[in-house]
């Protein structure tokens, strides 16, 4: 942003505007508020079960499962962490280039595929035996790696910058509420369930997650519009109207209770 002085008025002329919503909840319940909600409570819940938080989690239980030692494995976790954390920067910088969709539809690709492949290599090579060979084990964390790279630009930051463009600035407050909320609820279900999982399912838990994230690639295709470069005052005439299964909810939307002329692009 070139201006800032004008970028900072605009920011406080909406967050006056947003107070003047008396009930927030009762304006998210409308039909009009439904597509910004069910599109930020699902990039939650679909954040989840691509099983990042699982892995991450039991990155060490996992690696030892196949077949590193304790200090081997602790290693391999971290690896894992440092991974995400330089991935996240291909997000900062390719996100506003590439596009949200390309960058969400390109991950699941990529994410699919290193949970089949994972999936595989423990469902063959881990019958009869509880460790793997160290040349197959080592190609288990290059593909963790590259499963947790992909989810680092994608749906790790998107799943919280999407919502961010989405939702109206007067049910803005709520709305996240909602999304944070499901987010925290699925984080602790999975990750409650996660070890039991992986003890009952073995190597099926990857195919678990992998049929996930073909959901998820679905719903990209198919119900998440483009938000680059939209104003957030834009998006019902822009993108909510345009689009050819949201715009049915549009119906009730009177253009009055939202937060009108305020120009900023988020």
């Amino acid at each position: 942003v070139e201006d800032v002085d004008a970028e900072f008025e605009q920011i406080k002329m909406a967050c006056e505007a947003a107070r003047e919503v008396k009930d927030p909840f009762k304006t998210l319940m409308k039909r009009s508020s439904m597509p910004p909600l069910i599109i930020g409570v699902m990039m939650q819940v679909f954040q989840q079960f691509t099983g990042i938080n699982a892995i991450m989690f039991y990155a060490p239980v996992l690696f030892q499962t196949v077949g590193f030692k304790n200090d081997a494995s602790l290693l391999s976790s971290v690896i894992t962490g440092l991974v995400n954390v330089f991935s996240t920067l291909v997000s900062i910088y390719g996100v506003d280039r590439v596009g949200r969709r390309k960058l969400l539809l390109q991950a699941c690709v990529q994410m699919f595929i290193s949970q089949t492949a994972i999936g595989a290599i423990l469902l063959v090579h881990l019958k009869g035996s509880n460790s793997l060979d160290e040349g197959l084990a080592g190609l288990v964390v290059v593909l963790v790696c590259l499963f947790v790279m992909s989810f680092a630009w994608s749906w790790g930051p998107l799943g919280w910058l999407i919502p961010s463009e989405t939702f109206p600035l007067e049910i803005r407050t709520s709305g996240f509420a909602c999304a944070v909320s499901s987010n925290m609820l699925f984080t602790f279900i999975i990750a409650q369930a996660f070890l039991s999982m992986m003890c009952h399912m073995r190597a099926f838990i990857f195919f678990f997650f992998a049929a996930w994230i073909v959901v998820m690639g679905l719903f990209v295709l198919f119900l998440l519009p483009e938000t680059k470069n939209v104003p957030i005052d834009a998006m019902v005439e822009r993108v909510w109207k345009q689009h050819p299964v949201w715009k049915r909810f549009m119906d009730d939307y009177d253009g009055k209770e939202g937060v009108k002329n305020v120009g900023m692009i988020i």
